[in-house]
């Protein structure tokens, strides 16, 4: 009986060799510091790679995260909803340095959705009338106005998982899911990093988050740092 052929890879950097180059898109799962795939945005800016469009919610903090690839300049142009925790993203967003497409957080998971989905355009209300809707076609609809908005797909996906088997299901912790599935999705070639992994069959089918057929490769990160972005503790009576 013919076995499933194992999708993981020795580290992050095998996994990235001959996927990534120069002027690339790429979605990357997360939520400011949750669910980012550590070793693998570590190991994009370790290749060296230029000129890159990164889709993610926003482009992590200084120095962690993809602050990382600002701080090489590897990144040309971000497509985020939030930019307030990195002041080097700032500092090059404002110099002219560096190319920004704002926007808003739903509407930013739905067009990711929908490049996965093979859905090229929807209407949104949302933004209409502000400068998100500024050079896009507008619509009314049942005597509301609403703004075309496009997908967003990926040449690479690099994401985060807590569990996989071998044939790359994937199974997320918690809020770390947050833009992970649909980052997955939208890429050509999905990467995810994954802190656990297990044979093809431990996994039982109803706990699947996302099918392997998204998943392409596989890199094993069993203790990432994990950082938290703003700890707040409270001050002792």
């Amino acid at each position: 009986m013919a076995t499933a052929k194992s999708k993981l890879y020795p580290d992050a950097a095998t996994a990235l060799a001959g996927l990534v180059a120069d002027g690339q898109t790429l979605a990357v799962g997360g939520f400011g510091l949750c669910g980012i795939p550590e070793a693998l945005i570590a190991a994009l800016r370790d290749s060296g790679v230029k000129h890159l469009t990164v889709i993610s919610n926003n482009a992590g903090v200084d120095g962690f995260g993809l602050g990382q690839l600002l701080e090489t300049r590897q990144i040309r142009k971000m497509i985020s909803s939030y930019v307030g925790e990195n002041k080097e993203f700032e500092r090059q967003y404002l110099a002219g340095e560096l190319e920004l497409e704002f926007n808003p957080q739903g509407t930013l998971a739905e067009r990711l959705r929908a490049g996965g989905a093979g859905i090229p355009a929807f209407f949104t209300a949302t933004g209409y009338g502000t400068v998100v809707a500024e050079g896009k076609e507008t619509r009314q609809i049942d005597g509301r106005w609403y703004v075309l908005e496009t997908a967003l797909k990926a040449d690479v996906a690099l994401v985060k998982a807590w569990k996989a088997d071998h044939a790359g299901n994937l199974v997320f912790r918690k809020t770390a899911r947050n833009f992970n599935p649909a980052c997955a999705m939208a890429g050509k070639v999905c990467v995810a990093e994954v802190e656990e992994v297990v044979e093809i069959g431990a996994i039982d089918p109803d706990h699947v988050h996302l099918p392997g057929i998204y998943v392409d490769r596989l890199v094993h990160n069993p203790h990432p740092e994990k950082r938290i972005e703003q700890r707040t503790v409270r001050q002792g009576e």
